[in-house]
């Protein structure tokens, strides 16, 4: 389930910035059907690293497409009026909160921003939820992952022969150098 707590007011002056990236991945999502973005018009908004491109889990897209629809229809009213985005409106940030938790589930990764010192830096994420796990469940499998990644695994049962992974990889940070 997406973390739909409001925008922290701590972005401040940031805050403009923050919206812009928001809205630009809610139109990719929406306009462009979730082609994968390659090319960010404002990283440098984020605390943290994305793992690019960026690409939508099309299941998690679908399920969601009628809860982004109607927060674009929000947000409208703030893209052409950018005058009104201020941290003081609530109301924007509870909506702000609930366009990155929405994405966050899409993309599978943390969307944090300059001045949210209280949240894990950007990055990949996987959470997996699991009734009874029979077979084998691996959050995380990759090469060189380059940066911070979480995993959150809930299980209610793992039968015998079950096996849960949180993180299989060669290396979290920076490989080590080549000689």
């Amino acid at each position: 389930m997406p973390d739909l707590s409001a925008i922290s007011a701590m972005l401040g002056a940031g805050l403009p910035a923050t919206f812009t990236f928001l809205y630009q991945r809610l139109e990719n999502l929406l306009d462009r059907r979730g082609e994968p973005e390659t090319d960010l018009a404002a990283p440098d908004v984020l605390r943290g690293e994305l793992r690019l491109p960026l690409t939508a889990d099309h299941n998690t897209l679908a399920k969601r497409q009628e809860n982004l629809e109607t927060l674009r229809d929000v947000l409208d009213a703030y893209r052409y009026a950018p005058e009104r985005i201020n941290v003081d409106d609530i109301r924007l940030l509870r909506m702000l909160g609930r366009v990155r938790g929405t994405l966050e589930e899409i993309y599978e990764q943390r969307l944090t921003f300059v001045g949210e010192e209280d949240r894990d830096p950007s990055g990949p994420s996987a959470r997996q939820k699991i009734g009874t796990l029979r077979g084998k469940a691996t959050a995380v499998d990759s090469d060189v992952v380059a940066g911070p990644v979480e995993t959150s695994q809930d299980a209610v049962t793992v039968e015998e022969g079950g096996e849960m992974t949180g993180i299989r990889a060669r290396y979290i940070g920076p490989p080590p150098a080549t000689r």
